[in-house]
């Protein structure tokens, strides 16, 4: 099955984009021109059959930031990083004959223009930067303001621009001005994430699950203990880690300040669920490394969003001076402390169950195993139907007995996929 990518773009930069990326028969470009980069908000909304959305030019894609975070898109921006600003420059040099001197840019962001010059060892005060990325609202006559008034105090011979729109504008008072070329191999690194994040998004396991762990304290034992004894424990967590990794098909990494990351799909998703109430993996690491233990377990629809999602979770661990494990999910809901089982009146919620919701006493039964083994943790009428091993229609009709009787109330949403309704989260009335 293609994945479609949605390409938002002006129409020389969608010629450039097509004419460089590559011919793969995996992924399918649709383009969504403009003459605005404004005019971008509309079209994400003409674009809803395609998998992922990809912006060519930085203007589009700031105007587009607020609605792809509101909607929580998939998207990609063309890099536009030093290597671009320095193949910009290569050609203004060489193309255009223009010294790297009084001269006008505007950019999304100044830094990789700053990298350059220090790398070519260039004063910044002879190059003009607008940044985009400094402004909370973004205006194109703004940034033609900016390049105006320098042309007109004498202070630049020449622009260069990212956006299409503000070269028309600036041609118009007779001002020389190119528009910054997009490098090959910024359009295929493009191609290439669009289509990984597209392909992860396609799967029907499309969370991503990121564990962040730690061994707490661990400056506190290098000083006690010394620096091979801290290294010892550092290598039996990992092994811990390994072995977790192989039962899961997830990846072990390690990472910065003695952490190690943990990176999976279903699999270790379906381990954490089943395994609220006792959480095995970390009742065996502080078997084996003896001393507290912290793991924050992030979930979300890009490796990026579990990876922040992780350390929010990990934050978390730091208000207990036990081992502790928390999960943030794709809402940044916080749950937990696993490991540790929640209480609940089964004999009450038996009765309600007969009584009120009026099911029978095998499913009555079930459902108090069901609530037991989620440790009396929020779930939606998927969950059920998982558990239950029954239609998703048989599901929902059971969770309509539970909330006609009160046994159950609505705790919120999660939406697992980037299309498709939110499900409904419950927990129990009591």
């Amino acid at each position: 099955m293609k994945v479609k990518i949605a390409v938002f773009a002006s129409e020389s930069v969608m010629k450039c984009f097509i004419k460089n990326s590559s011919q793969d028969n995996k992924i399918e470009i649709v383009p969504f021109l403009y003459k605005k980069a404004e005019e971008v908000n509309e079209l994400i909304e003409k674009a809803i059959m395609c998998d992922l959305y990809l912006f060519a030019e930085p203007l589009s894609f700031f105007y587009a930031q607020e609605k792809i975070k509101k909607k929580k898109l998939p998207a990609v921006q063309v890099p536009f990083d030093e290597y671009m600003v320095l193949t910009s420059f290569y050609r203004l040099i060489y193309n255009h004959k223009q010294q790297l001197n009084r001269l006008s840019i505007d950019v999304y962001n100044r830094i990789h223009v700053e990298e350059v010059l220090r790398e070519l060892d260039k004063k910044e005060q002879e190059i003009y930067t607008y940044s985009y990325c400094e402004e909370e609202s973004i205006d194109p006559e703004e940034i033609v303001s900016f390049h105006q008034h320098l042309w007109d105090e004498g202070k630049i011979d020449y622009v260069l621009t990212s956006a299409e729109e503000i070269e028309y504008r600036l041609q118009e008072y007779g001002i020389p001005v190119s528009k910054m070329a997009i490098p090959m191999k910024n359009v295929h690194s493009a191609v290439e994430k669009a289509e990984l994040m597209a392909r992860v998004n396609q799967n029907s396991s499309a969370l991503i699950i990121v564990g962040s762990i730690r061994i707490k304290n661990l400056i506190d034992i290098k000083l006690e203990k010394g620096e091979l004894a801290a290294q010892k424990l550092l290598v039996n967590l990992y092994n811990i880690l390994l072995n977790f990794s192989q039962e899961t098909d997830a990846s072990v990494l390690a990472g910065n300040n003695n952490e190690f990351f943990l990176f999976g799909t279903k699999k270790v998703l379906d381990h954490i669920t089943n395994h609220y109430r006792d959480f095995p993996l970390l009742r065996e690491m502080e078997r084996t490394v003896h001393t507290p233990v912290e793991i924050g377990f992030g979930l979300g629809l890009t490796a990026r969003q579990a990876e922040d999602h992780a350390r929010l979770a990990l934050e978390a661990c730091s208000n207990s001076e036990h081992s502790s494990c928390f999960i943030v999910n794709d809402r940044q809901e916080t749950i937990g402390p696993l490991g540790i089982k929640k209480q609940f009146d089964s004999s009450r919620l038996y009765q309600s169950l007969i009584h009120k919701a009026r099911l029978n006493n095998e499913l009555s039964y079930n459902f108090i195993d069901f609530i037991t083994i989620r440790n009396n943790e929020p779930f939606s009428s998927n969950d059920i139907a998982l558990y239950y091993r029954v239609t998703k229609r048989s599901a929902e009709r059971t969770i309509n007995k539970l909330l006609s009787g009160e046994v159950i109330k609505v705790v919120g949403e999660e939406k697992p996929y980037v299309k498709g309704r939110p499900r409904k989260l419950f927990t129990l009335n009591q």
